[in-house]
């Protein structure tokens, strides 16, 4: 008997590299594709080196090698690849996908953005620039998901 991956679990796999909570519900396309679209956005923003410089204190290094083109389009491929792989987790489960689930991700996606767009002027190492904009995203959306289910009919 094939293990069941349940939501939480996808959703954790995911978060640790886009694409992997694809390949745990089987769609094994969307899991490469995920899995390419990191690689190639982490190696031409030069995100590891990024990563590396933040967390040795080397902030200005960081920004000097972070090619922000194509740093750009990682919060929103990131947050997507999560959200997909987590709803498709309840599907496959036939599980019932919760009313606006979407609202923390898309939020998270934004705030994340801007984290980026912003993380070579504030005075926080450029790594947790974006972490930090997903962490209040996702706060921001989920409260914004709470008042939707409270004055919305689902």
């Amino acid at each position: 008997m094939k293990r069941k991956f349940y939501p939480i679990e996808v959703l954790l796999w995911s978060i640790a590299f886009p694409g992997f909570g694809q390949i745990l519900n089987r769609a094994y396309i969307r899991g490469g594709f995920f899995i390419l679209l990191e690689f190639l956005i982490n190696v031409n923003s030069n995100l590891n080196l990024n990563i590396l410089y933040s967390f040795q204190g080397k902030s200005s290094l960081a920004v000097d090698v972070t090619n922000y083109q194509w740093a750009m389009f990682y919060p929103c491929i990131y947050l997507f690849a999560i959200f997909e792989s987590y709803v498709m987790a309840y599907q496959r489960l036939s599980m019932r996908i919760p009313t606006y689930v979407s609202i923390p991700f898309v939020s998270g996606a934004y705030f994340s953005t801007i984290g980026v767009i912003y993380s070579n002027v504030i005075p926080i190492p450029p790594t947790f620039t974006p972490i930090l904009g997903i962490v209040i995203g996702v706060g921001i959306g989920l409260v914004c998901r709470k008042f939707l289910l409270r004055r919305l009919p689902n």
